[in-house]
């Protein structure tokens, strides 16, 4: 049996996804997590300097997307055919596009810069990208792609709080379609007793 390993910050963002779908698949994982001050003697140790790294049988993987898409497929979430995978990477981008838009606005060092940023997110990057989300949704039975569990799923509610901490506001406040997305997927049984053990973080 493989051995796994996730090495990331104490919170969620960008591992959460990977850990959503290991414990979805029922692997059993080293949930390796780390405060903000011992990364300077972690960062040398890790491929390209970054995390999260998924270590499998002691071979270290970059990439937390590539590493994400690399589990979906395994636990038959990665698409049916090539338009329905489409389609799922498709969705999982532009969650993806999102994030980076509010990264852009909550980690800008220059006040007046990261001002300006943050009105044109409230007033037309949020509505824009959570609009559209909460109608692709609804038009496709309650998930992301087809009707069906996929990745793309997984991917939005696994990063739903940490999008919901750079935008200073709940995302998928008014928009009922999303509310009951993120609580289908939360109750996967798998994910509520991962959800359920998860240790305390704290975002800064």
């Amino acid at each position: 049996m493989a051995v796994y390993k996730l090495t990331y910050f104490n919170f969620p963002a960008l591992a959460e996804p990977i850990r959503f779908l290991l414990s979805y698949l029922e692997i059993d994982f080293e949930d390796f997590r780390f405060e903000r001050e011992q990364w300077p003697s972690i960062k040398p140790t890790m491929p390209f300097g970054k995390v999260p790294v998924l270590e499998i049988d002691g071979k270290a993987l970059n990439q937390s997307v590539a590493i994400s898409r690399y589990l979906s497929k395994k636990a038959g979430l990665a698409g049916s055919d090539e338009w329905e995978s489409l389609l799922i990477d498709i969705a999982v981008d532009n969650v993806n596009d999102l994030r980076e838009a509010l990264a852009l606005s909550a980690f800008d060092p220059n006040e007046e810069s990261k001002a300006k940023k943050y009105v044109t997110l409230i007033n037309e990057t949020i509505p824009l990208y959570l609009n559209k989300f909460e109608n692709t949704v609804g038009e496709n039975n309650g998930y992301f792609v087809n009707g069906k569990l996929s990745l793309a799923d997984i991917h939005f509610v696994a990063l739903l709080d940490f999008l919901s901490f750079l935008a200073k506001v709940d995302l998928i406040e008014g928009r009922p379609i999303l509310q009951a997305h993120k609580k289908k997927i939360l109750d996967i049984p798998q994910i509520k007793s991962y959800m359920a053990k998860r240790p305390a973080f704290s975002i800064k």
